[in-house]
Parts: C-alpha cells; sequence; structure tokens
C-alpha cells in the first residue's frame, strides 16, 4: 500500500493568509490543495513531496458564481465568473453553465467519476499536473529506470544529460496538458484571475499555459488562482469531445473543445478549436477557425477545418493508445465537434465513440 509523505497542513481561511503562506514558503516546499484528487495520489508516488499542504477549503471567497457580488447567481448576457473552488459536480449541476457554456459543461462532466468530480475543483482541474507513461508510476517503478527529467532526474549529478524517456535527445520534458476544462475554456475565451504578492491580475486562460511538461504554467510564485471569467456568450455554441479508453474514470489522450460564432443565416462569424492533450499545453489552431469565418458550417467547410485543425497536434508515446493513430483521428474528433456545433444529432455517434449520453 502507498502511503502519505509526512507533511505540515495548514487551512488559511482567506486568499490573502493563504497568498502569504505560500509566499513565505521555501520554494518547492509547500503547495497548495483544493479537492486532492490528483496532488495526493500523486504524493503517494512521490511525484511531488511537500513539506506543507495549504488548504483552500476553508477559503469561501474561492466559493460562487457572479460577476461582482459573487452571489451564486449571475446575468450571463453580462458573462460568467466561477470561483477557482467551485467543484466539477455543481458546474455540471447548473442549468445556467449546460445553457450558455456548453463545452465547459461536458468537459466537466467527463472528468473522472462523480466521487472525484464531487471533490476535484475548477482551479485544481486548470493547474492539473501534466502526465506521462514514465512519470506516473510509483517511485520505485520510476527508480529502476533511474527516473526521468520530470522528477528525481540524477543525471547532473553524472554530468550526463537529463533524460526524456519519451524522446531521448528532447531538451525538454514532454508530459503531456491531461486537463479537460482547459481547452473547453479557452474555445469559451475564458480569463483566469490570479492573486499573488504582487496584487490581482487577470490573463486569458490560454497565456496561462507554456509547452513545457515541468514548467506547464506561468503561475508565479505565492500566486493562487481564485476565478474564471467567461466572456457573454451571445450567438455562440460550443461542444467539448473527448477520446479515452473506457467511457468513464481515464485521463483524455486526445480532447477537441470547438466554439462558434453564428449569425441568422448560418454564417460563421467567429470560431474556436482547441486541442487537449496532443502536447503539454492546450493547443489553439487558429488557422482552421480562420478557415471557418465567412462560411457556413457545410461538410466542405467542416472537412477542411479538420484538416488544418490536426496540423499542430504532435501526440508522443507517453499516454495510452498509438500516437500514430490518435494523430489520425485528432481529424474526426473536429469533425464531431463541428458537426455538433452546426446543431447535427451526434447522440449516437457520441454512445459509440465516447461511450457517454451528454444532451445539452
Amino acid at each position: 500500500m502507498m502511503r502519505l509523505p509526512e507533511f505540515v497542513f495548514q487551512a488559511p481561511r482567506g486568499i490573502a493568509e493563504a497568498v502569504d503562506l505560500l509566499a513565505g514558503a521555501k520554494p518547492g516546499e509547500a503547495m497548495l490543495v483544493a479537492g486532492g484528487t490528483d496532488l495526493l495520489p500523486n504524493m503517494k508516488r512521490r511525484q511531488q513531496v511537500p513539506r506543507t499542504l495549504i488548504s483552500l477549503r476553508r477559503c469561501e471567497e474561492l466559493r460562487g458564481m457572479g460577476p461582482s457580488t459573487r452571489e451564486h447567481t449571475a446575468s450571463v448576457g453580462a458573462g460568467f465568473v466561477i470561483g477557482a473552488g467551485m467543484t466539477l459536480t455543481e458546474i455540471v449541476r447548473d442549468d445556467r453553465i449546460r445553457k450558455s457554456f456548453g463545452a465547459l459543461w461536458q468537459a466537466a462532466a467527463q472528468v473522472a467519476t462523480p466521487h472525484l468530480r464531487n471533490m476535484g475543483t475548477i482551479g485544481g482541474n486548470i493547474c492539473l499536473d501534466t502526465r506521462c507513461n514514465y512519470y506516473d508510476q510509483n517511485y520505485e517503478w520510476r527508480k529502476a529506470i533511474d527516473f526521468c527529467m520530470k522528477k528525481d532526474d540524477r543525471a547532473a549529478e553524472r554530468g550526463a544529460q537529463q533524460l526524456c524517456w519519451v524522446a531521448t535527445s528532447s531538451p525538454k520534458c514532454l508530459a503531456v496538458s491531461s486537463t479537460d476544462t482547459a481547452p473547453a475554456l479557452i474555445a469559451l475565451g475564458a480569463e483566469v484571475q490570479l492573486a499573488g504578492p504582487s496584487g490581482i491580475r487577470r490573463i486569458p486562460l490560454q497565456a496561462f499555459y507554456r509547452n513545457d511538461g515541468i514548467a506547464y504554467l506561468t503561475r508565479g510564485a505565492g500566486e493562487i488562482v481564485t476565478d474564471v471569467h467567461l466572456p457573454p456568450q451571445d450567438g455562440w455554441r460550443s461542444t467539448y469531445w473527448k477520446l479515452r479508453r473506457r467511457g468513464a474514470f481515464d485521463f483524455p489522450v486526445l480532447s477537441v473543445a470547438a466554439a462558434a460564432q453564428i449569425d441568422r443565416d448560418g454564417t460563421v462569424r467567429a470560431a474556436r478549436i482547441v486541442l487537449g492533450a496532443v502536447a503539454s499545453q492546450p493547443i489553439e489552431s487558429r488557422d482552421a477557425a480562420v478557415a471557418l469565418i465567412g462560411r457556413p458550417l457545410t461538410d466542405v467547410a467542416i472537412a477542411e477545418a479538420s484538416e488544418v485543425a490536426a496540423k499542430p497536434a504532435r501526440p508522443m508515446d507517453n499516454t495510452d493508445f498509438t500516437l500514430h493513430w490518435r494523430k489520425r483521428v485528432t481529424r474526426d474528433f473536429v469533425g464531431y465537434a463541428l458537426r455538433e456545433v452546426r446543431g447535427d444529432d451526434v447522440r449516437e455517434l457520441r454512445r459509440r465513440v465516447s461511450r457517454q449520453e451528454l444532451i445539452k
């Protein structure tokens, strides 16, 4: 049985106190925990061994939805704010999100299992650690292969180059981003708000990520994600598709979030297509979105955009299924997503491909 390492547990009652605790700790010695659905298993595998855990469960400021009052109510026309401490279950159960932010609702509904969604938060999901077959093993397994550059690599002690087992000549870690909600939120045009020692800042969610399996977030030392801001969705339709071996529990090995603002005559005014689990960060295919603008979502337009969208996908041999097949089906999944955005009835296709019933 894998046990947790020893740690000091701190439970601040506000964001300011949490920021002070995090900023006051030595680099790498303290970590934030909300639901703990990813961090605690990682600690058992000794992937992360913080000396201090700073719990955000008592920070009521991270709870609720609303543009300014932080009440659990808001006008969708004015945009929407979700506190980082809201659980994925609460998001799935909110009819306003289900109706107006379909991609987010579908993404949250496909995370793990009901028990984990009851604990996991949206803030934790967008900060989810990157994953890799060589990294997501217990300590003894990783020690047997001499570890990897993401954790415990001792090559530098021997004067050798740090090693990524996925691509041994790679100068950086290639662990993949496996968050479900981030691609959906990026497709919806979301921004993330952070509180830190220097105050509060707000950035596009896309700018929150780096294509680096180790330093995958741009979050500064001492910063805490406090809110996710969603802009008004007038005329926008969105959807999220996920590839995994089972119909529940598994992390994505490919995900596609698509959103389009469609005029009354069916012409696409604006669009976003975002790929997940194909790199160390969610990848937005702007060229594919441009290929749709000014056109109706015909079969031809969807096929052309799907081809373009699949080009930036660079899956590596570090998750489930073969990388060549995952690359090939990227085009198909973009097509599925755009067909659903168009308004096609894809329920049977979802049941067959994703083994889920997600009716908005």
